[in-house]
């Protein structure tokens, strides 16, 4: 049942990408709100298009990686008893899912969301990088906040 979290995360990801994909003028803004503006833009690299290169093997090498982090992710699902943890890592694992699609299909992950303050932008993301950070980010609070049994 909980990978149904994942297949929502990979499809909300992979039809907004599309969308912006066919919709969107590539590295232009389409202002929304006075923080937010649409942003087409490709990363080859991770996070912040760190390890970002024009390499042939590099989203091979990176899809290679998130591969084998999901691998880790249902291993630890399959095992994990907290339900809070378990949704979380059905997050990462359908965010990373969408992004090595993009990756194998178009050799950079397609980027979109842009938040700014004045002049100051966050770098582009999208809803596989969303799902990722905030599935990350309550798998850390669970563990940090989690009462330990002392023996």
């Amino acid at each position: 049942m909980i990978y149904i979290v994942s297949l929502l995360t990979l499809i909300l990801d992979q039809v907004s990408k599309l969308s912006a994909y066919y919709f969107l003028p590539e590295h232009q803004f389409v202002p929304i709100l006075p923080f937010f503006n649409l942003f087409l833009t490709y990363n080859k690299g991770v996070s912040f298009s760190a390890f970002a290169t024009n390499a042939s093997y590099g989203p091979w090498i990176l899809s290679g990686i998130s591969f084998a982090i999901c691998i880790g992710v249902i291993c630890w699902m399959r095992t994990e008893t907290n339900k809070t943890i378990r949704f979380a890592l059905a997050m990462v694992l359908g965010g990373a899912i969408g992004n090595i699609i993009d990756r194998i299909r178009l050799g950079a992950v397609i980027d979109f969301l842009d938040f700014y303050y004045g002049t100051h932008h966050w770098p582009a993301f999208n809803i596989a990088d969303s799902a990722i950070c905030c599935g990350a980010a309550l798998i850390a609070w669970q563990l940090f906040t989690q009462k330990k049994e002392i023996k």
